[in-house]
């Protein structure tokens, strides 16, 4: 398991609202007031909202979608996003609950067939109080061969780190998306051109 490391020690830093993480809209609100309505625990609180991104929100790219969503209202719209974005509701949906939630990134080859390249795969990382400790998550969607869970104890992420292919883990817990990665979703209209253009580094 990776040793993650906090970007600030400021709480609060992981609990904003912004333009991307964007809980102040009504979708947003709305989507994290139904998940939340029982009044469950916070462990299960998490692995619920976790599980709705997860499985509720199709990758764009296992659906050959053709829309690119970013902000997390987008992805609620419609209903899909690629990792980066699918990052984005997951923390917009924590955070409108007041669960300190960031983002984390590994480094990974793209398609090993088609596409052996490196790029830049997004996840979150969420701060259980009950437990005091950040776990990783990965709301990517699983499919053939991908089997995130959520897990308290070891990690369950969408992909296993293959260090002699170059893949790595970055360890940071990030308070904002990472910039590059939302000027991707921001500058190309087609996931085919996404897919072809994902940034290769943070």
């Amino acid at each position: 398991m990776t040793d993650l490391v906090l970007e600030t020690q400021k709480i609060n830093e992981y609990l904003k609202c912004s333009d991307i993480v964007n809980f102040d809209n009504e979708m947003v609100r709305s989507l994290a007031d139904q998940l939340s309505e029982e009044f469950i625990g916070e462990q299960e609180l998490v692995r619920k909202i976790f599980e709705y991104v997860r499985d509720n929100i199709s990758h764009s790219g296992d659906i050959g979608g053709e829309v690119v969503t970013c902000s997390a209202s987008e992805v609620i719209e419609h209903g899909q996003g690629i990792c980066y974005a699918k990052s984005h509701l997951l923390a917009a949906l924590l955070r409108c609950l007041s669960i300190p939630t960031g983002f984390c990134y590994q480094k990974l080859v793209l398609d090993d067939n088609s596409k052996p390249w490196l790029i830049i795969h997004a996840l979150n990382a969420v701060y259980l109080k009950g437990l005091n400790k950040w776990i990783r998550l990965d709301a990517r969607g699983n499919k053939e061969g991908v089997n995130a869970q959520f897990s308290t104890n070891r990690e369950m992420l969408a992909f296993t780190v293959r260090n002699e292919l170059g893949e790595e883990n970055i360890p940071i817990i990030f308070a904002e998306p990472n910039y590059k990665c939302v000027n991707a979703l921001k500058q190309y209209s087609t996931a085919d051109e996404l897919f072809d253009n994902l940034p290769t580094e943070l």
